[in-house]
């Protein structure tokens, strides 16, 4: 069944043309992920579908009474709203339900409205609404409902805006980058939930892996054509090289057919004939396709990267801590040529503190640091770039170097390099102000490499930048022949750019994990099993032990172990949320290093109680169910 029907839509501002003659449809349980480079107009086609925007010329056409509901990149809401006031006065129909069924209420005379009423709130499932939205915030970890809008984090909003986007259950649901802001936690209930939801999708995203478990249809904007691709992120790319890989022969043979026509063309046929002439125009198509070129620049910089010695960078007994929060305690690892680690861990584990550590910004409290004589640092932070007013694009660059040394004596100049990542030359010449937030990362990545470093430090670099920069990126990093020590959410990027992991599990300790983040979550999810495997073990061998007091105590949990089992269950709930709540705090990016010191510490004490009382309450569950 056909939702939204797309016709020959184009849009331009001035003299720059998004897009022009695109059409394609949007039919019920879809899952559609549009893919396109930055500046190709992605976020304008979404709001079209929303209604938000509308095309120069053709036509976004709906079927008749279709409820459509759009997520927003950065949702626009009322800060002084509570978290339960947003979701009670918001455009939901369900409320609408409600409030007729209340306006019936109070004129019972009107029997037939009444029952109308009645009929529209069975229908709607409608008397369990409260429940239902209260279910919702919880599984986005949203328990404090009577919290403002403004006191929440990038990420609260974010889950805020998403909450109000299900509980509407649109027949069409519009996102705009629904993982922004979320971390790898929510990221994966979100998976899951749509993945196993029967609901229509029309989606902008650059997690490729969240492409890859829910979509079934990818749409790819490329210079100006739109092409569809039924079925996953994988089937995607199978499917976009073997496309690449036709138009790449029919150039071929294009070029080979204008060489042979422009031969012709050179002897001037003295006969004007019907055939000549139109051969002639025909010259000018064969030209024009002979000469087209294709702006998905490929990373192939053969860098002169500087000789690394034997002595890469060593780490003996390194120690950081604050009052009660050990981040570093005795931490020793030597790295080697060409190693590729990634970190992982929560915040306040002591992340950004290592990688300011080793670039030398911050000092440990004791231990040493050794760096080799030939080791040059190229570190790339979360802060980004810091805009000076007028400044250009070319000469942020020049302020770090003019040219890469190349091998076999050759040169890249600043402005080569920004044309490898996708700064034409009249780009170059942009005030960086006028830069989007993914070209800002690209430009400041460019200062980085520009400074010709052999050791790689990135701290989130994936964050804003479209698929197909990325891409770029991932190239890049995958011929780079020095070491790479990289942070980042970006799963997708993990699993194909690192070799092992460094995972900061808190209080000091950090472990060697040998493997990517996706080797880790296996590793991870198995661990799981085996515990509760080894715990229902435990728990039969003590039941088969005990079994001849079967008969004399029946198994009944005293007045006492009842009072204590009710109480558990309330204090894991009170701790639960508690946990939740903290671990939302760390994402407040106005948080002081301070004060995330002192959530890190409450955050542990917590989760011990937590455990311990847990492991209580499973213990009296299990006499109670016997």
């Amino acid at each position: 069944m056909n939702l939204v029907s797309v016709e020959n839509i184009a849009k331009s501002y001035g003299e720059l043309v998004l897009f022009e003659d695109l059409s394609f449809g949007i039919n019920k349980d879809q899952k559609i992920a549009l893919i396109a480079r930055n500046g190709e107009g992605k976020t304008t086609i979404l709001n079209m579908l929303s209604g938000k925007d509308v095309p120069d010329s053709g036509a976004v056409n709906y079927r008749k009474g279709i409820r459509i509901s759009y997520l927003e990149q950065e949702p626009d809401l009322n800060q002084e709203l509570t978290v339960e006031q947003t979701i009670l006065e918001s455009d939901n129909e369900i409320l609408k339900v409600i409030a007729t069924y209340e306006e019936a209420l109070a004129n019972t005379e009107n029997e037939e409205a009444y029952q109308k009423a009645f009929e529209a709130m069975e229908r709607n499932n409608a008397w369990d609404f409260e429940t239902q939205y209260r279910q919702i915030l919880s599984k986005l970890n949203l328990e404090n409902i009577k919290a403002k809008v403004g006191s929440l984090s990038g990420g609260q909003k974010k889950r805020l805006a998403m909450a109000n986007a299900l509980l509407n259950e649109p027949d069409l649901l519009i996102l705009d980058e629904p993982t922004n802001h979320l971390d790898l936690e929510m990221i994966e209930w979100l998976e899951d939930y749509f993945s196993r939801k029967k609901i229509t999708l029309f989606m902008v995203t650059h997690d490729r892996y969240f492409l890859e478990r829910v979509c079934n249809e990818i749409l790819e904007l490329d210079d100006g054509e739109l092409y569809s691709y039924k079925g996953n992120y994988a089937y995607y790319l199978e499917k976009k090289e073997a496309r690449e890989e036709r138009e790449a022969v029919e150039k071929h043979k294009s070029k080979l057919l204008y060489k042979k026509e422009l031969d012709w063309m050179r002897r001037q046929p003295k006969a004007r004939t019907t055939k000549s002439k139109s051969r002639i125009d025909d010259f000018h198509t064969i030209k024009e396709k002979a000469h087209q070129r294709r702006m998905s620049h490929k990373i192939q910089l053969e860098i002169n990267m500087e000789r690394m010695g034997s002595k890469i960078l060593e780490l003996h007994k390194v120690c950081k801590a604050y009052p009660d929060l050990t981040l570093l305690d005795k931490f020793d690892y030597t790295f080697l040529r060409g190693e590729r680690i990634g970190i992982i861990g929560r915040n306040g584990t002591g992340k950004s503190t290592f990688l300011n550590i080793v670039t030398g910004l911050e000092q440990p409290d004791s231990g040493k640091i050794v760096i080799g004589e030939t080791i040059k640092f190229g570190y790339y932070t979360q802060k980004g770039i810091v805009i000076k007013e007028g400044q250009k694009v070319i000469d942020v660059i020049r302020e770090f170097g003019d040219y890469i040394p190349l091998k076999k004596g050759r040169q890249l100049s600043a402005q080569q390099l920004l044309e490898r990542f996708l700064f034409d030359r009249k780009k170059q010449y942009d005030f960086v102000e006028k830069l989007s937030g993914g070209e800002r990362k690209r430009l400041y990545l460019c200062t980085i490499l520009i400074q010709n470093p052999n050791f790689l430090i990135l701290d989130e670099p994936t964050n804003d930048l479209d698929i197909i920069t990325l891409n770029i990126l991932e190239n890049f990093l995958l011929d780079f022949p020095g070491c790479l020590l990289v942070v980042s959410h970006d799963r997708y990027f993990m699993d194909k750019i690192v070799d092992h992991l460094f995972v900061f599990k808190g209080n000091g300790i950090i472990e060697d994990f040998p493997g990517n983040y996706s080797d880790h979550r296996a590793y991870e999810d198995s661990v799981v099993l085996d515990k509760r495997a080894e715990k229902s073990g435990k728990t039969q061998n003590k039941t088969n032990k005990n079994s001849w007091r079967s008969d004399s105590t029946n198994k009944k949990l005293s007045y006492a172990e009842q009072k204590e089992f009710s109480r558990l269950e309330k204090s894991i709930q009170d701790l639960e949320k508690q946990k939740n709540d903290i671990e939302n705090q760390f994402s407040d990016p106005e948080l002081s290093g301070e004060e995330i010191d002192l959530l890190a510490i409450k955050l542990k004490n917590i989760q011990s109680d937590l455990e311990t009382k847990t492991e209580r309450w499973f213990e009296l569950s299990v006499l109670l169910e016997d």
